[in-house]
C-alpha cells in the first residue's frame, strides 16, 4: 500500500509525525511525505523536522501565503502535478488548514482514497476558514478518523455512513507522550528565567482576535491584564507580529512587561506547556495538549471544535470579555494549580497504530470509483 502524507502548517508536522512512524513498523507500506509549504519558515520548519524525527519530504510544493482562495488553488494545481508522475493509494490529511481541502479535492477527484486525521471535529462556527475546511473534507473522505467520540456523531448527523468512521483517538497526543521526557531536558525555562508554576503561556493567532485594530486592542488589554497578576511568556506567531505592529501595539505589550519572544520549537514550547501556571490560548491544538499534560487552559474564542478538553479536560472557554477572563484567571490563581481533569478514551500514545491498522484491513475493500 502506497500511502502519500500531507503537511501544509507546522501543526500538522506533530500530527503525521506518529503515523509515519507506524508506517515504517508495518509491512508492505510505503510512504511518501508532501510539504506544500503553506506556512513555511526555514529555521522553524528544520527545527520542527529534527526535533520530531521527520524525514526530509519527497516534494515541497512551495505554495507560501495568500488569500484563502489563491492559496488553496495553489495547492490543487501543485499536488495535482506532483500525483502525475508519484500515484498512491491512499493521501492522508490532517487537520483543517487550506492543504487539507485542497489536496483532499485533488485526491478524490482522481479517484484516489482519501484519510482524514482529525475528522469530525465542529465549532459549529461557519464564519471560521477552518470549519469550512473541516465540513468540506469530511464530506469527500473515505476514512475519517476520529479524536473523541462526539466528532463520530457530527459525522453520522451529517450523513457519514458508519462504516467510513474510525474511532481512533489523537495521533498529537502520540507526539507529546513520546518527546515529554526530551522536552523536559532542553533547559527552556533557565534560558528564559523562568520559574516552574510561577508564569502564564500565551498563544494567540486567529484573526478574529487580531485581524481589526478593535479586536487587537481588546486582546492587548487582556493580556495585559492577565500580566498585572501573574508574568507572561508570548511567542508571537509572525502573522500576530505584523498585525500589532501595524496597530501601534507591539510596544504598548512589551512596555506592560509581557515577555514577546519569536516562536518556538516543539520541544522547548512543550517544556513551556508542562511547567505553566496556565496556558491563555485561542490555538485548538494547544487545548488538547494542557488536558493531556494537566494544565489549567482559558481559551480566548466563544467555542470549541474541541469539546472533551472541557468536559473531561482542564480547559475552558472564557470568551473574549475581560471580565470572563479575569473571573477564570481568578479561579485559576486561587486554586493548586492542577484542577479534576482526566485524559480522554485512547489519548494514549498508539493512536497511529491503529490508523495504519484500519487502512491496511480495509484499503483493498474501498468502493469502486464513481
Amino acid at each position: 500500500m502506497r500511502l502519500t502524507c500531507v503537511v501544509g502548517a507546522r501543526p500538522n508536522f506533530m500530527k503525521v509525525a506518529p503515523v509515519l512512524r507506524a508506517a515504517e513498523r508495518a509491512q508492505n507500506v510505503q510512504t511518501r511525505l508532501v510539504h506544500t509549504g503553506q506556512h513555511y519558515d526555514e529555521r522553524l520548519s528544520k527545527l520542527f523536522f529534527d526535533e520530531l524525527g521527520l524525514p526530509e519530504p519527497h516534494a515541497y510544493l512551495g505554495v507560501g501565503s495568500g488569500s484563502h482562495a489563491a492559496q488553496t488553488a495553489r495547492v490543487m494545481m501543485t499536488f495535482d502535478e506532483d500525483l502525475d508522475t508519484h500515484p498512491t493509494d491512499v493521501v492522508v490529511v490532517v487537520g483543517d488548514v487550506n492543504s487539507t481541502i485542497a489536496c483532499a479535492l485533488v485526491a478524490v477527484k482522481r479517484g484516489i482514497a482519501v484519510a482524514h486525521i482529525e475528522a469530525g471535529l465542529r465549532s459549529r462556527d461557519r464564519t471560521m476558514p477552518e470549519e469550512i475546511n473541516r465540513l468540506l473534507t469530511d464530506q469527500i473522505s473515505d476514512y475519517l478518523f476520529t479524536t473523541e467520540r462526539s466528532a463520530g456523531d457530527n459525522l453520522l448527523s451529517e450523513g457519514i455512513p458508519a462504516d467510513k468512521i474510525h474511532f481512533v483517538g489523537n495521533v498529537m497526543i502520540d507526539t507529546l507522550l513520546e518527546h515529554r521526557d526530551r522536552a523536559a531536558q532542553r533547559g527552556i525555562l533557565q534560558k528564559l528565567a523562568l520559574r516552574s508554576r510561577d508564569y502564564a503561556l500565551c498563544t494567540l493567532h486567529r484573526p478574529s482576535n487580531v485581524d481589526t485594530i478593535a479586536d487587537a486592542e481588546n486582546t492587548v488589554r487582556v493580556v495585559q491584564s492577565i500580566a498585572s497578576r501573574i508574568p507572561v511568556l508570548l511567542p508571537l506567531h509572525p502573522r500576530t507580529r505584523t498585525r500589532l505592529a501595524t496597530f501601534g501595539l507591539l510596544e504598548q505589550m512589551e512596555q506592560s512587561g509581557i515577555s514577546i519572544v519569536d516562536p518556538l520549537g516543539y520541544l522547548d514550547f512543550l517544556a513551556l506547556m508542562d511547567n505553566a501556571r496556565l496556558v491563555f490560548t485561542d490555538s485548538g491544538g494547544v487545548q488538547e495538549e494542557t488536558t493531556v499534560l494537566g494544565v489549567p487552559c482559558l481559551t480566548f474564542r466563544e467555542n470549541t471544535e474541541r469539546p472533551i478538553t472541557v468536559t473531561e479536560g482542564t480547559n475552558r472557554i472564557v470568551g473574549t470579555d475581560s471580565a470572563r477572563v479575569a473571573a477564570a484567571l481568578d479561579d485559576v490563581l486561587k486554586s493548586d494549580g492542577r484542577g479534576q481533569h482526566r485524559v480522554p478514551e485512547l489519548w494514549d500514545g498508539r493512536s497511529a497504530d491503529r490508523i495504519l491498522q484500519v487502512l491496511i484491513t480495509h484499503a483493498s475493500n474501498r468502493p469502486g470509483d464513481a
